[in-house]
């Protein structure tokens, strides 16, 4: 039992290195890397760094904001945990760098907590009724179908697709809405451009300025997650291309013996 279990621990860090930074996972395993341990391109395997306590303490943050917020509690002091754990996203990265001690676990916390941020004030406010289901399905979905994705691609290429600049773009614009949102300030007029239900703001409802900033990220989220289908389809061509011409070049090899 004692070897099994040891062999699908080590699967599960294999894996989560590779999905974490697939290149300086293989470097690392080659023993070719020539950075010096802590850094991006060489991670340590410690767990209490500073960084990665930054990292716990906006988990914390996170949850202490939904329970806040659900719950009808302070609003000021839910919006600050969540503002507090949302400006503090690059905080963690930034002080694993320039203290050398970047590691696997913040390589792998990292990107979840973002998720996280983000999930918990689309559920927030959606289960509050301030900001509309559609959006909430949509952010959540396209993640979801995003992840599924990458895990087909994982049959063709190890290495995760590289995070490409308007989802960076997306992200932002999400957390600065969701953050005006919880403020609730400052108030726009209707806009009186169209009359369904489902688009605050555009619609005879006024409402507050950060939801023009969701549905720009809603936009970026989407060509987002198109570009990263392209990128996909691509990888899966290419990758399908080679093996055939491999395939094709034994084949050849083969018969040449045979005579």
């Amino acid at each position: 039992m004692g070897v099994p279990l040891a062999e699908t621990k080590e699967k599960i860090k294999r894996q989560g290195k590779n999905l974490a930074d697939h290149d300086a996972a293989v470097a690392q395993a080659a023993g070719t890397t020539t950075d010096p341990v802590g850094t991006p391109n060489n991670p340590s395997n410690q767990v209490l760094t500073v960084a990665n306590c930054i990292t716990l303490c906006r988990f914390v943050l996170t949850v202490a904001f939904l329970v806040q917020f659900v719950n009808g509690g302070n609003r000021a002091v839910a919006l600050s945990c969540y503002a507090i754990a949302a400006v503090t996203d690059f905080l963690d990265g930034q002080v694993a760098r320039r203290t050398q001690t970047v590691s696997w676990v913040g390589k792998i916390m990292d990107p979840i907590m973002d998720r996280v941020l983000l999930f918990t004030g689309v559920l927030g406010l959606m289960i509050t009724g301030e900001l509309p289901i559609w959006v909430a399905v949509f952010v959540i979905g396209r993640d979801v179908v995003l992840f599924l994705g990458e895990l087909r691609l994982q049959r063709y290429r190890t290495r995760p697709v590289d995070v490409i600049y308007i989802g960076k773009v997306a992200t932002a614009l999400l957390m600065t809405g969701f953050c005006d949102l919880l403020l609730s300030v400052p108030q726009i007029p209707a806009l009186h451009l169209v009359h369904v239900a489902w688009l605050p703001g555009f619609n005879d409802v006024g409402a507050a300025l950060g939801i023009y900033f969701v549905y720009a990220g809603v936009v970026c989220s989407f060509i987002t997650a198109v570009r990263y289908f392209q990128i996909g389809f691509a990888i899966k061509h290419e990758v399908l291309a080679e093996r055939a011409k491999a395939a094709q070049e034994g084949g050849s090899e083969d018969s040449g013996s045979v005579r």
